[in-house]
């Protein structure tokens, strides 16, 4: 593939002209990302605010889709000058005789959520795990998951390999990432002031395998650069017993609330978060 003979930085550049045109082309996406952020923040930005935010969004969306297509193919030492992760000493490790511990990490559409895969690169006692929604055609998944395939990071069809992830849980040791910030049947509360819909699994899996919970943000710092940050512990139990997976998602929303707040334009707004 042509791309992944191209500097970083230039296909940085050509994802963010990428963007900046479909801003303009793509009518659907561009009022579904203006409906998203006037519903969220009319009250504290003016229209042109609004306005200025969406456009942003579309080049970086062309930007990190384009380096997402580069960087899953890369080494990591090439990788390294464009990524930065703080906060990963919260993270807990393997104590003397014991079993290693599992953690759940709550991901969202932030920045190049691609790298997110390349966390087990800095914490290399962790065996990292994620699932993924198969792409149609066929063709174009399988060329995906063979770039995907140059980290140590392990995928799983969400709809027919959730077995395989639950065997990876039994031996400990695993960080796995689950996207959370996606329309789904199960917590129905506020995100950004309005209610919609969360998926319980991080918390339901959290609690089912003892595992720590963390909110991790990637955030773009620069032109094909990124910051990869983890978040305070969420507390899974109080006094010894499980929370509810309400309570512990509502906790997870209030984080990424923040990330979102941070640096709207970071955010995926073209997706349909709030639906009915």
């Amino acid at each position: 593939m042509l791309i992944q003979w191209l500097p970083l930085a230039l296909v940085a550049r050509v994802g963010r002209l990428g963007g900046g045109l479909a801003f303009y082309l793509d009518g659907r996406h561009r009022r579904v990302a203006l409906k998203n952020l006037t519903m969220c923040f009319c009250r504290e930005k003016s229209a042109a605010e609004i306005t200025s935010i969406a456009r942003e969004n579309f080049r970086r969306i062309g930007e990190n889709y384009a380096c997402a297509v580069k960087t899953s193919g890369m080494e990591f030492n090439e990788l390294k000058p464009h990524l930065e992760f703080v906060g990963f000493e919260k993270l807990p490790r393997t104590q003397d005789g014991a079993k290693s511990p599992n953690i759940v990490a709550a991901i969202g559409h932030f920045g190049n959520f691609e790298l997110y895969a390349r966390i087990q690169e800095i914490r290399p006692d962790l065996q990292g795990a994620t699932t993924y929604r198969a792409l149609k055609p066929a063709g174009v998944d399988r060329l995906l998951q063979s770039l995907r395939g140059v980290n140590r990071c392990q995928f799983f069809e969400r709809r027919r390999e959730a077995a395989g992830l639950r065997d990876l849980m039994h031996r400990g040791g695993v960080i796995v990432g689950l996207l959370v910030d996606q329309h789904s049947l199960g917590l129905r509360g506020p995100f950004l002031g309005n209610d919609c819909h969360t998926n319980l699994a991080p918390a339901v899996l959290a609690v089912r395998y003892d595992c720590a919970l963390y909110s991790i943000i990637c955030r773009r710092v620069g032109l094909a650069k990124w910051r990869l940050e983890v978040g305070d512990r969420i507390e899974t139990r109080t006094n010894g017993s499980p929370r509810s997976s309400e309570d512990i998602m509502r906790d997870v929303n209030l984080a990424l609330e923040a990330a979102v707040r941070r640096d709207p334009a970071n955010w995926f707004w073209v997706h349909r978060r709030w639906k009915n």
